[in-house]
């Protein structure tokens, strides 16, 4: 039994889906289908959460182009009007428009969850209702009647114990008919003890499909993404960036860690736990070979690495009174930092100072400062970038930063990191 996971981009519109069903179409085995919201529907549905959130008045607006969306790509996939589909997709959105006839919840973390989920929903319901219309048998499951997590929104932990005990109840025995067998369910989503739904962060689908290989001890996970693999830098950003092969899990840990987007950051813990491979492969090209994340580290150093991250604000802390920062500065810092959400991407501190990077977000930059300021000093710098360097090299290094202001950098045995303007 495998474990497929598709992206937005590759469910995206009707040719997408149809693409999918192909794949799928070539697999004679038992599979389980992970599925993202379509395109770039969580973006759109965080637009109508901040509008209700906010009261603007436009949240049902921004809600129908996500209906006209969804629609639109079920008419192209569904000639038949009275489709089943249809009266899925309404049913769906009008869990949406019930939460905006109310008044808004005060948690917008709570609010957030209710409504963005919905992506999932409804990108697996169309899959699932097409690959059942082209003869494709599959079951429709749930994912939030077994995937169950705390009550921290949007970036929620998962009761392990529930999970698997459920999910294998649920999942196996769907599973154990003879011959190929699909399961479609959704990414990204799952539930409280109390049926609230929660998120797991986003890009969440990737750490969604690596638990449920991790409860049915499936063969492989495989990712399938609208580029040929890993590769050692963002192939949309530069023109010679090479295919990583066969990369192990510590060496894709630590990428994900400095921010590489193609894989999610905890996707790869469960499946390391149970020595279970993770294929990324194109899309585009199905056939190709792609990258093999496994235990193999024989490759890890062949070839540099770089990940740029944008958008990043250098904040420096120094004592009003020029004392030291020592550690009951630091914990006072770090616990301004986690009230605020506010994660660190790199630090550094010296006798009467700390400084670190994070991405850039005006309204918690202010909170930060306004709760520190009495104390402290803060200075900052903005639209700076901050770039890693794994298995460096100083070509590498002189090519990248050529140019550029640096305001801070650090280097290990492996490692160079570069945070410049």
């Amino acid at each position: 039994m495998k474990v497929f996971k598709f992206g937005g981009a590759s469910v995206k519109d009707a040719n997408a889906v149809k693409n999918v069903a192909s794949i799928l179409a070539t697999c004679n085995e038992k599979i389980i289908v992970v599925v993202s919201a379509m395109g770039k529907t969580t973006n759109a549905l965080e637009k109508v959460v901040d509008a209700h959130f906010h009261k603007t008045g436009t949240a049902f607006e921004c809600l129908n182009e996500v209906k006209t969306y969804h629609y639109t790509i079920a008419e192209e996939l569904f000639l038949n009007s009275t489709h089943p589909i249809f009266q899925e997709l309404h049913n769906t959105f009008v869990e949406v428009e019930w939460i905006l006839e109310e008044e808004p919840s005060s948690d917008y973390d709570f609010l957030y969850d209710q409504i963005v989920c919905i992506g999932e929903l409804l990108s697996t319901k169309i899959v699932s209702a097409y690959l059942n219309e082209v003869k494709q048998t599959n079951s429709w499951q749930d994912v939030r009647d077994f995937l169950q997590t705390d009550n921290t929104y949007r970036f929620a932990r998962i009761n392990w114990n529930v999970t698997e005990t459920r999910g294998k109840q649920i999942l196996l025995e769907k599973l154990s008919q003879p011959g190929k067998q699909i399961i479609i369910t959704q990414g990204f989503i799952g539930s409280t003890s109390e049926n609230f739904v929660t998120t797991l962060g986003r890009e969440g689908s990737d750490f969604s499909a690596a638990i449920l290989a991790y409860i049915t001890d499936a063969e492989s996970v495989t990712i399938w993404k609208d580029v040929p693999g890993v590769m050692n830098a963002d192939p949309k950003k530069f023109n010679d960036v090479v295919l990583l092969s066969n990369i192990s899990y510590r060496e894709a840990i630590e990428l994900t860690f400095f921010g590489a987007s193609v894989i999610h950051p905890r996707t790869l813990k469960p499946l390391q736990n149970k020595n279970i491979p993770l294929y990324v492969k194109s899309f585009i090209e199905p056939n190709a070979p792609g990258t093999i994340i496994n235990e193999n580290t024989s490759a890890d150093s062949l070839i540099p690495s770089f990940i740029f991250r944008e958008n990043q604000v250098l904040i420096s802390v120094s004592a009003r009174d020029y004392s030291f920062i020592v550690e009951d500065n630091l914990s006072e810092i770090f616990g301004a930092l986690a009230k605020q959400g506010i994660k660190m991407n790199i630090m550094q501190n010296s006798a009467m100072n700390f400084s670190f990077a994070a991405d850039f977000n005006e309204f918690k930059l202010k909170s930060l400062i306004k709760e520190l300021e009495n104390k402290y000093e803060i200075k900052y710098n903005s639209e700076l970038e901050l770039l890693t360097i794994r298995h460096y090299n100083q070509d590498t290094i002189e090519k990248l930063t050529q140019n550029k202001q640096i305001y801070l950098q650090q280097k290990t045995r492996s490692t160079a990191r570069f945070l410049m303007q």
